[in-house]
């Protein structure tokens, strides 16, 4: 299934069993997203095998075979991974993605695009798009700069470079590595326990942290000021008590 429920996390998959991403299970999962439950606390992000390779290749010979205007086809195809990135970096929960194998070209894209990323060992991120003489989309010339620096990332993308997940982790492109077979165990452990986590102050979080980069520190503090109030009016009030009399929190319920 592309989209599944279990408990409070919604589990989304857009790759085909060869790790190319399935531009339908893409649209089903960014309606997903965009219609999220109320209920719904974390988002696990999965490959069907490995994490993401990117779009299948005959997907994007059959775009560019198009003899009016091969441009429109790769478009709208870009346009559908811009939806989901959309859908992911808006969504007002944590996204987790669980980072196995390969992500390049669009999967090192949506890899970015996580709020944390868990790899394994063996995962290798590349950005892939010179090697068929393409330049990149899915965010990667926005997110990776702000990860990296504007330098590291202009050489990371010019120079097609392959990232091991030790190198990644340096980086800041993933939160934490672990065995390759741990990687499904760790990423949902993780996604199940933000989402029995105080939801909407995490969501708040997410929205300072994305707005941050572009506001300056006044406007910043005034945007925390306005989310720390919403919030101890909100889970706030379970987790001051919980702290006061010494117990776990139960925000949920």
């Amino acid at each position: 299934m592309r989209v599944s429920r279990s408990g409070r996390i919604l589990r989304c998959v857009v790759t085909s069993a060869r790790g190319t991403l399935d531009f339908d299970a893409v649209r089903e999962v960014t309606a997903a997203l965009r219609a999220l439950e109320p209920d719904v606390g974390a988002v696990l992000l999965v490959g069907a095998g490995q994490f993401c390779v990117g779009a299948d290749v005959g997907d994007l010979s059959a775009a560019s075979a198009d003899e009016v205007d091969p441009r429109l086809p790769v478009r709208a195809l870009a346009g559908a991974l811009h939806d989901l990135v959309r859908a992911l970096v808006e969504v007002p929960v944590p996204v987790v993605a669980a980072v196995r194998g390969w992500a390049a070209g669009a999967g090192m894209s949506l890899a970015l695009a996580a709020d944390v990323a868990v790899a394994g060992v063996s995962t290798k991120l590349r950005p892939a798009y010179p090697a068929i003489g393409l330049s990149p989309d899915g965010g990667l010339t926005w997110t990776l700069p702000r990860a990296v620096g504007p330098a590291r990332a202009r050489y990371i993308l010019l120079a097609d470079q392959v990232i091991a997940a030790d190198e990644a982790l340096a980086l800041g492109l993933v939160a934490t590595v672990v065995p390759d077979d741990d990687v499904a165990a760790e990423a949902d452990a993780l996604a199940r326990r933000l989402a029995d986590g105080p939801v909407r102050a995490l969501g708040r979080t997410k929205r300072l942290l994305a707005a941050g980069a572009d506001r300056d520190l006044g406007a910043q503090l005034d945007a925390e000021a306005d989310a720390i109030a919403e919030s101890v009016a909100d889970e706030g009030r379970e987790g001051v008590a919980a702290f006061r009399e010494r117990r776990p929190p139960r925000f949920r319920g």
